[in-house]
């Protein structure tokens, strides 16, 4: 199929761009390692299974390194425990954020739609902050991301709930409780604030979106909590396509339009909060990314989900990268927010933001 050849080959000039993307960032720091050198420590940590051994219960699998190029231990360890694992969570947050705004856009019929649209952002907020302030608060040892991906959700199937009535939830109505309960949760987080103390510097530093920290366990927890679902965002991609004909359309063509909102709605909750938890608050991403690959490859869903979702990758690590290697750190979503205001009062001016 036409649409299949495209996506195989933007998706491929894609995943050439990450890979250069994160090769030239894994490089770039106090300490200067050539793009060349970073490529010979990822490919040195490159293993295949040699063997399995079975014994009771366990399952003991052998691996063999498949390249062993000269480099130094001390490369070796700035770039896979220092720079790597902070630059791989950044590539999945990007992608997680860019993939939910994809979706929320098609939603609502608005390139102006974000991810933090249905409260996501606001209740990741609350739960994180209660957490710095008031961490005996938060019940089940959840932790500030735990707390932070829970809130996010939480607040997500709130306004589900306020929004929808008999079975139905117009996309007027959802659009206007996410506006209601993004306020009200906003209020939170500032009355919390007011109340930390010493700890609101750890609070706002959260609140202005980092990746700052990042460990391994974060990565695989991260692409576990997004993958999933992101299949199956792509599973429905052609439903949403129909979908921006109107409600009324889709469903006459055999679309059950409540159900695939429902799944649309969850699964872009669930991969913002897993973006938020671990990154904080990083605007403008899903705005930004799926406008602009739209502009290129066009309104298909099939298409534009999951090259707007390594376009997003490739950002978030373009911009971390530049907010880490001036003299002092800034927060990601400072970078993010003066890249994208700019853009946004664009489409204010320029472009049609009224549906899609």
């Amino acid at each position: 199929m036409r649409f299949a050849g495209r996506t195989v080959g933007w998706s491929a000039g894609l995943v050439a761009v990450l890979c250069a993307v994160v090769t030239t960032s894994a490089g770039i720091g106090p300490v200067w390692i050539p793009p060349g050198i970073v490529g010979k420590v990822l490919l040195n940590a490159v293993v295949v299974p040699t063997g399995i051994s079975v014994s009771g219960p366990a399952v003991d699998v052998t691996t063999a390194h498949v390249f062993s190029y000269a480099v130094s231990d001390l490369q070796t360890q700035i770039v896979m425990q220092v720079r790597l694992p902070r630059i791989l969570l950044g590539a999945v947050v990007g992608f997680s954020l860019a993939a939910a705004g994809t979706i929320m856009q098609g939603i609502f019929r608005n390139p102006m739609a974000d991810p933090s649209i249905i409260g996501v952002s606001s209740g990741a907020a609350v739960g994180a902050v209660g957490f710095i302030v008031a961490p005996v608060v938060i019940p089940f040892g959840l932790g500030l991301r735990g707390a932070a991906f829970v809130g996010a959700l939480v607040a997500a199937f709130g306004v589900y709930l306020i929004a929808t009535r008999n079975g139905r939830t117009p996309v007027a109505t959802l659009l206007l409780a996410g506006v209601a309960i993004q306020t009200f949760l906003g209020a939170v987080v500032s009355f919390l604030l007011l109340h930390s103390g010493e700890s609101i510097r750890r609070a706002l530093f959260w609140l202005m979106g980092h990746l700052k920290g990042a460990s391994w366990p974060e990565v695989t927890s991260s692409v576990v909590l997004v993958a999933v679902p992101f299949v199956v965002l792509l599973a429905y991609a052609r439903d949403l396509n129909v979908m921006l004909l109107g409600e009324e359309d889709a469903q006459s063509l055999g679309i059950e339009v409540e159900r695939t909102k429902r799944v649309l709605l969850a699964l872009s909750a669930v991969i913002t909060a897993a973006g938020v938890a671990v990154a904080g608050i990083v605007g403008f991403v899903g705005l930004i990314v799926p406008h602009v690959m739209r502009l290129l490859v066009g309104p298909d869903h099939r298409i534009l989900l999951p090259t707007a979702a390594l376009a997003g990758a490739s950002f978030l690590v373009a911009t971390d990268t530049l907010a880490r290697s001036g003299s002092a750190e800034v927060p990601v979503g400072i970078v993010t927010a003066v890249l994208g205001a700019p853009f946004f009062l664009y489409l204010l001016r320029k472009r049609e933001v009224h549906e899609l």
